[in-house]
């Protein structure tokens, strides 16, 4: 393949050390002969040898060294494949192109996704690779003659389309094959059979058999002949459109040399021409199948509104197209509407049915600040919002676009669909030569040992099956062809993709999104969950509980009177609130929040002192306030031991405590609680009826962290308190060293690292943010429950792609035989071939009604 060059953008570079640093990680790589970096532009160049080492290889090396170097994914839609074999030539030609990283070729999507080096490929370029696999390429701009359409459109178009044409030939096929199939009855239900002349013209039966027969050949067999062509001379490998193409041609031109009389023996233009329409029959629909398993991602594209109306600095409002919004616009949104784009409510209160994006069925109350998604529905009240993302970046764009690359990324499971289906053919092939010789050779052994086998009598087989009437030459012919057609490996190759690609529409449809089929699969898997606390089984706000007044005696008793004032709890809330107003700590926010909600009239202070990781001194209403922890107080003097038992009581519950003083006495305790999700505690329940342990790792305190645990179901020795961010991940690596597959959740920004170092991350709760990196599923909604749904559907998708692949291979396994045996003949043989794809596909549909509300059943489905 010889020496190729690599010019990469690269990012994160800063100075010369920098790309030192980098040009040394390339050049550790075997088969990496130069790498020469430069910083000042950003740049390098890598000379390596393709034999021994990958772009993709090269890619890691510098990400792994700290740096990024610039790539791009784009996704093509091709036309033409019939089979994985199919799929497998267009990513081996994708891949052989110089700056193309990484293809996945999907044959259920008819889709390629292709990561590439932007600085060395063109997108004609890929193209072309397609092209020379010998398949069509669908380019963006391509609208089938229907106006200016993006991309995705031509790929439905093309969809369309090719359902349109599959059709056509369907139903040109079966009009010629109505006489012939009515000879074929007639041949072999009445005792008279076929005439050997048309009455009345005199011209042989045969001949009309090949006048109905040829243009079936040519039109309908001429895609099997040109694709088998392109498979074996362009790709040097065999597909499903070889085996048709031998089982078809072999029926058709031994009919036509017997009709000739170059051979002697029985036509057989029936059989061609029948084998042709039943396949055509189930790539129909097979295409409507795969139509209807995109159909989900279609309609949520559809959801998007078509215009928005936008108002201006001076209040007049004008409709524009939706695509003509940008951001910092500022939008009204009236009842009934859909929102156009991600944005902030400026103006208005409304319930908003976000349920499109989040499976949420409970519209969400909006008000100004608060964050709306595209595509999701105003209910009541009108709202103005400001966009904040538009067009490729909005939530719901960014939720196909993920859904698109998971239909891609495909589950290990598939690779041994794809191994199987990488030597089938040729196997198949062989097969049917070795049966075809062996029956030509010794027919009657082998019809003795098949007439003394429990089947016979129910199908026949052998020569002698005939009465003699068969040539031992025609039933070897007849063994060929229904060996080669019953073995189509299409059923094999749709088994994963299809299910795949039903299973991240069901998840995207109630919030979870897998970021690829392989993530997919593996969630199925997980044996641990931890969750952060704060944000994830916690709702993240801290919120005020509790207000404890009491005196300086030691039994607690009594009241504190400042300057002749009676501190009451409303009292020393007033103090700690009007003390904590120039505070934007959290706890401070809650108590300020709650004196508010109470309707307190709260003073400005003076003298604000914020003590880190202690608490605030403040002075209101001339007198000094402390609000802080035991050693704030002792700091200053106070002592801080008669509130001991408040504060253990109050830390007990989950709360953090907060004393606070007054004139320079213990004046009470407040103390405020991130309050524990509703549905926490039946997450966990869900889990560990499943049998999976569940963790919880958080900064906060023991005491803290102990009695969230209690409140949800955790057991305390699976508690880990007091860690901070940097050490989530170590935390969690230390529960894989054992080989556990951890989950880990987390709020997906805090929790990044532990989320990349975890089996599968999870980031729950992202709202309108659903594209983070470090997470490996993301859940759109801040309900834990959601992580039980993703482990149901992992688990229901891998259940169903199990199904496919019984059924797949359970037909192979017990149909290959029987027509190796001269048990069936092969108009039948391709019709259980064409049945075999279209079973598959509609297993894998059936799958689309299922929701993650309980464990997928196959008995469920098969019920519904």
């Amino acid at each position: 393949m010889g020496t190729r060059t690599a010019h990469l953008d690269i990012r994160g570079m800063s100075c010369a050390n920098c790309s030192r640093t980098v040009g040394e990680a390339v050049e550790a790589l075997d088969g990496v002969s130069d790498a020469t970096v430069n910083f000042a532009t950003d740049e390098g160049t890598v000379e390596y040898d393709p034999e021994k080492v990958s772009l993709r290889d090269i890619y890691d090396a510098i990400s792994e060294s700290g740096y990024e170097a610039i790539s791009e994914t784009r996704t093509i839609g091709i036309s033409g494949m019939s089979c994985a074999n199919c799929a497998d030539a267009n990513q081996k030609s994708l891949e052989s192109v110089s700056g193309v990283i990484d293809a996945d070729v999907n044959f259920a999507t008819d889709e390629a996704n292709v990561t590439y080096n932007p600085a060395d490929v063109r997108l004609d370029d890929l193209y072309q690779a397609v092209a020379d696999a010998g398949y069509s390429p669908i380019r963006e701009g391509d609208d089938g003659g229907d106006g200016d359409e993006s991309g995705e459109d031509a790929r439905d178009v093309a969809r369309n389309e090719e359902i349109r044409r599959q059709k056509r030939l369907t139903l040109f096929g079966a009009g010629l094959s109505v006489p012939l199939l009515a000879m074929l009855v007639v041949e072999l239900f009445t005792s008279t059979g076929l005439p050997e002349v048309i009455p009345g013209v005199g011209i042989p039966i045969g001949w009309l058999g090949f006048a109905l027969a040829t243009p079936v050949q040519v039109v309908l067999g001429r895609e099997f002949y040109v694709n088998s062509y392109k498979a074996v001379v362009k790709n040097r490998t065999a597909n499903m459109d070889v085996l048709i193409a031998m089982g078809s041609s072999t029926a058709y031109f031994y009919s036509v040399a017997v009709l000739v009389g170059v051979l002697a023996g029985s036509l057989y233009f029936d059989t061609a021409a029948l084998i042709l329409v039943f396949i055509t029959l189930g790539n129909y629909l097979e295409a409507r199948s795969k139509g209807q398993a995109s159909e989900a991602l279609r309609t949520l594209l559809e959801l998007e509104a078509d215009t928005a109306t936008l108002v201006g600095d001076d209040g007049n409002e004008r409709e524009v197209p939706l695509d003509e919004v940008a951001v910092g616009d500022r939008m009204k949104v009236r009842p009934g509407e859909k929102i156009p784009t991600d944005g902030v409510v400026i103006d208005g209160d409304s319930a908003v049915d976000e349920s499109m994006v989040t499976g949420e069925s409970v519209p969400v109350s909006k008000e100004p600040g608060d964050e709306v998604v595209g595509s999701t529905v105003n209910q009541n009240g009108v709202l103005v919002v400001e966009a904040t993302n538009v067009g490729s970046e909005t939530a719901i764009q960014q939720i196909v676009s993920l859904v698109k690359e998971a239909q891609g990324r495909q589950p290990d499971i598939q690779n041994l669909a794809d191994r199987i289906s990488a030597y089938f053919v040729p196997v198949v092939i062989v097969n049917a030569l070795f049966w075809g010789a062996v029956w030509f050779l010794f027919p009657e052994t082998l019809a003795g040992v098949i007439q003394s086998l429990p089947v016979w009598g129910l199908v026949a087989g052998g020569p002698a099956a005939a009465g003699g009437a068969v040539s031992t030459f025609e039933f070897a012919v007849v063994v060929f062809a229904s060996a080669v057609l019953i073995a189509c490996p299409c059923a094999l190759g749709l088994a994963t993709p299809a299910a795949t690609m039903v299973g991240t529409a069901i998840g995207a449809r109630n919030g979870v999104l897998f970021k690829g089929g392989d993530i997919l699969e593996r969630v199925k898997d997980v044996e641990t969950v931890v969750f952060d606390k704060t944000g994830t089984l916690t709702k993240g706000e801290m919120t005020l509980t509790d207000v404890v007044a009491f005196g300086p005696a030691a039994d607690g008793s009594g009241v504190v009177t400042a300057d002749d004032e009676t501190l009451d709890e409303d009292a020393v809330l007033r103090y700690a609130a009007s003390a904590e107003r120039n505070s934007e700590h959290p706890l401070a926010r809650a108590i300020v929040d709650g004196a508010d909600a109470r309707g307190l009239d709260l003073v400005e202070p003076t003298d604000f002192e914020n003590v880190p990781g202690h608490g605030v001194c403040a002075t209101v209403d001339g007198t000094t306030v402390l609000v802080g922890n035991r050693k704030l107080l002792s700091d200053n003097g106070i002592n801080p031991e008669p509130a001991e038992d408040a504060l253990r009581d109050l830390e007990d519950d989950g709360k953090t405590a907060m004393l606070v003083a007054v004139g320079g006495e213990l004046a009470g305790v407040v103390a405020d609680a991130d309050e524990v999700k509703s549905s926490a505690a039946d997450a966990v329940s869900a889990l560990r009826e499943r049998g999976i342990n569940v963790h919880m790792i958080t900064g906060d305190n023991e005491r803290t962290a102990r009695a969230v645990a209690r409140q949800v179901g955790i057991d305390p020795a699976n508690v880990s308190a007091g860690v901070l961010p940097e050490d989530k991940a170590d935390a969690v690596e230390s529960l894989q060293t054992d080989g556990t597959n951890v989950m880990m959740v987390g709020d997906g920004v805090n929790d990044a690292p532990a989320l990349a170092a975890a089996f599968v991350g999870t980031a729950l709760g992202s709202g309108t943010d659903v594209a983070i990196e470090a997470a490996d599923v993301t859940l759109m909604r801040d309900d834990p429950q959601d992580v039980v749904k993703a482990i149901r559907i992992s688990a229901g998708t891998l259940a169903k792609i199990k199904q496919n692949l019984f059924w797949a291979l359970g037909y192979n396994t017990a149909m290959i035989p029987l027509a190796s045996l001269g048990l069936l003949q092969p108009v039948f043989a391709a019709g259980a071939m064409a049945f075999s794809s279209v079973s598959v596909l509609t297993n894998s549909l059936l799958f689309r009604t299922y929701t993650p509300d309980h464990d997928y059943k196959l008995l469920d489905s098969l019920r519904r």
